[in-house]
């Protein structure tokens, strides 16, 4: 009962303070902050051991940095045949070796990238979006119609570190109806809406609008610029729409915005160093997150969970369209945002946003 209790209480702060921030990142750090490194085996649970004694050191005591935490949404529409997970969110955050700051940013799931050949799914490798190294890497064998996400994630992952050049220390996958009830369970959360934002899925009093053909119909929620406090379904409605001025630039910031919100809320509440007030987090997250890593969540939750949102950078990626004519192939990262993973690799990551502060997003 004890091991489920920690398991527990690990999982839902990897999903609220590790999740916004890299907090979750998992394994002791050594070496520099480049290479893929040896890849976590992924697992849906990590087997914690007993509680140390109360007079030997804290959990993680002995974790360090550099690490990196690759953080996935995905959404789950398992009803639709032959469905398969897409990457529709893909978040990294980065803690350098003192653990006293983390930096945040998405990359477009739209990014032209290069998928490696993946064996375990018969996959061949090739020069695709990003968004789909999640779907290509979770076909099983034989097992069609069943896909496996914590495959995908593996797949997701190499691809991520290949193009960035970052050595993933571990990540999460959470799903978009895992993102409503964690926000419901902290209470809401309080986000600076800066821009209005109207939602092509729901309706004001937060139902669903009906799907007809070529969209939906129906009244629809609007999001007005300011500060607003949002339950679940409207928080994560919120972030998660793209046709609006600057498409899914704009939604990648609402997505860190969103983070951070978490993060705020985890920290004001105390939430992190408290494993029974943690409890009703992973009550309502159930298997809407998938922990991917090394480390026993519980060690890295005390040792990063002391962060608080004023550590946390948040970094938006430029990038452009690319493709033929009217043809569209997806998207790729301009020269500044391309040398801001040059720099986060050089440990030069501070200089680098004071020459360019355009990259900072502010909440």
């Amino acid at each position: 009962m004890v091991q489920r209790r920690r398991l527990r209480w690990g999982l839902a702060v990897l999903a609220t303070v590790a999740m916004a921030a890299g907090t979750v990142a998992g394994c002791t750090g050594g070496g520099d902050d480049t290479g893929d490194g040896a890849t976590p085996a992924a697992a849906r649970s990590a087997t914690p051991s007993a509680s140390p004694s109360p007079t030997g050191p804290p959990p993680g005591a002995d974790i360090t940095g550099p690490l990196t935490l690759l953080l996935v949404g995905v959404d789950t529409r398992v009803s639709v045949p032959d469905w398969e997970p897409h990457a529709d969110a893909v978040l990294l955050a980065h803690v350098p070796r003192g653990l006293d700051r983390a930096y945040l940013f998405s990359l477009p799931r739209d990014l032209v990238v290069d998928i490696p050949a993946y064996p375990e799914a018969g996959y061949r490798g090739g020069r695709t979006k990003l968004t789909h190294a999640m779907s290509y890497g979770s076909r099983a064998p034989g097992r069609r119609g069943k896909p496996d996400t914590a495959q995908g994630y593996e797949l997701l992952r190499a691809t991520v570190a290949g193009y960035t050049g970052l050595r993933i220390d571990a990540g999460a996958v959470i799903t978009f109806s895992g993102f409503d009830d964690l926000v419901d369970a902290l209470g809401g959360v309080d986000i600076r809406v800066d821009q209005r934002v109207t939602s092509l899925h729901r309706r004001p009093d937060g139902r669903h609008r009906e799907p007809v053909p070529g969209g939906y119909a129906g009244p629809q929620m609007v999001y007005e610029p300011g500060m607003r406090h949002l339950t679940g379904w409207q928080a994560l409605d919120y972030a998660r729409q793209r046709y609006l001025p600057g498409g899914d630039y704009s939604r990648q910031r609402h997505h860190q915005q969103l983070l951070r919100a978490i993060i705020g809320k985890i920290h004001d509440q105390g939430l992190a160093r408290q494993p029974d007030r943690v409890e009703q987090v992973v009550a309502a997250l159930g298997e809407t997150l998938l922990y991917v890593g090394g480390r026993r969540i519980v060690d890295l939750a005390y040792a990063l969970g002391g962060l608080s949102p004023q550590a946390f950078t948040l970094v938006g990626l430029p990038g452009a369209s690319i493709g033929r004519g009217r043809a569209y192939r997806g998207e790729e990262l301009t020269r500044a945002g391309r040398g801001f993973l040059t720099a986060l690799r050089a440990g030069r990551t501070d200089p680098y946003l004071a020459e360019h502060p355009a990259l900072r997003v502010t909440a």
